[in-house]
């Protein structure tokens, strides 16, 4: 038993430039396979100058292809058909007319009248990519074919049927007589006509072509039915105007800040002394009490009459002063945001200097008394001066208890 041969091309570019013209001027054939439920279009070209043939296969997506030289096609035959196979010589005269007559066989088996009543059926093959049987009733044929690669296919597919596909469409829907009531002279003359239009300008005719309301939406509702797609759009004969107009973004309302509410409360008359003391003043009106220890050196102290008297005269300055203040801390309320500054008073300074003692808590109380004493007067508008009586200085004794 001899083996199956190959293809006869080598490369695809040497397929696409020496056959793909053949194939131009031949019809699609159409057949499927039953048990996958394939399609399958393939058209077939053969020459009996050389005794060539060649078939070109395509699922729609993928293109597989075989080309047979007069030799290879003589094996191939008696291959598949052992009862009519040549019994001469390859080198005959015999033999060259038994292989014309062979191949112009295949030709009319590759014909539209006689492709229907041909059976089809994919084989098993450890020769090509892909291989199929047409079977008749006195003979049968296989084909081996290969695959062409993918930018191929597309060049195949694109060229040999999507634009003949469109410029038919074209045809049908431009045309004012329906096709199927049209003589077969004039769906030629029609087809030409539309074929010269097209090839001028191959952009400007898919253009209008596919840019036709009725085409466009006809296909798309085909596409959609065919693809199982819910909605289906409906098929129009106009379109409509769309507005084109750009929109100038609104601009974001600025957030509305709300006031919140102060609520104003009325002055206390009575000042808590925590509050005065937390700012750094003192109550005038509640002075500090000196120490018990302090007091307790100066009744210790009975031999020095002359600080008895400049102590009563401090203790009688006070009342006085603090009788004053009072009636400026009721009338408004002690300052809150900032401790008063103290001004010390040059009589109080002199007396310190001379003084050897450290200055006593009283002179401070007096000195922050006087200084909240002199803010509620001027808030007041009135300029009072608090006056101290005091008595005669008396020189102090060196030498005793410091206090």
């Amino acid at each position: 038993m001899t083996s199956l041969s190959f293809s006869a091309y080598t490369t695809v570019d040497n397929f696409l430039e020496e056959h793909s013209k053949s194939f131009l001027s031949k019809e699609w054939l159409a057949k499927s396979d039953s048990k996958t439920s394939t399609p399958y279009l393939f058209k077939f070209y053969s020459n009996t100058v050389d005794l060539s043939c060649g078939i070109i296969l395509t699922d729609t997506r993928t293109v597989w292809a075989e080309v047979m030289t007069s030799a290879q096609f003589a094996r191939r035959w008696r291959n598949c058909n052992d009862t009519t196979s040549s019994p001469y010589a390859e080198a005959s005269e015999e033999e060259d007319s038994w292989r014309i007559e062979s191949l112009e066989l295949l030709s009319r088996a590759h014909k539209l009248g006689a492709i229907d009543s041909a059976s089809f059926e994919l084989v098993q093959t450890n020769y090509s990519d892909i291989a199929f049987e047409l079977g008749y009733d006195g003979f049968k044929w296989r084909w081996e074919t290969c695959f062409l690669g993918h930018k191929a296919s597309s060049e195949i597919i694109s060229k040999h049927l999507i634009f003949p596909l469109i410029s038919v469409n074209h045809l049908a829907f431009s045309s004012s007589q329906a096709i199927s009531d049209m003589s077969d002279l004039d769906m030629e003359k029609a087809v030409d006509k539309v074929g010269r239009t097209a090839r001028r300008s191959v952009d400007t005719h898919i253009k209008n072509a596919i840019s036709k309301p009725r085409m466009s939406t006809t296909l798309c509702r085909m596409a959609a039915m065919f693809n199982f797609a819910p909605d289906l759009p409906p098929v129009i004969s106009a379109s409509e105007e769309v507005d084109l107009e750009v929109k100038p973004p609104k601009q974001p309302e600025p957030p509305v800040k709300s006031r919140p509410n102060i609520s104003v409360t009325p002055p206390d008359e009575g000042i808590q002394a925590s509050d005065l003391s937390n700012h750094g003043v003192h109550n005038p009106s509640n002075p500090p009490v000196p120490d018990n220890e302090d007091s307790a050196t100066e009744e210790s102290d009975g031999d020095d009459n002359v600080m008895n008297e400049v102590n009563q005269n401090r203790l009688s300055a006070k009342p006085s002063s603090s009788a004053e203040q009072r009636p400026g801390s009721r009338s408004s309320p002690a300052p809150r945001l900032s401790p008063p500054q103290i001004i010390p008073n040059k009589s109080e300074k002199h007396e310190s200097d001379s003084d050897s003692a450290p200055p006593r808590p009283p002179k401070k109380l007096k000195q922050v008394s006087k200084a909240v004493s002199s803010d509620d007067d001027s808030e007041d508008g009135g300029n009072r001066k608090s006056t101290v009586k005091r008595g005669t200085r008396q020189p102090i004794k060196r030498g005793g208890k410091r206090f």
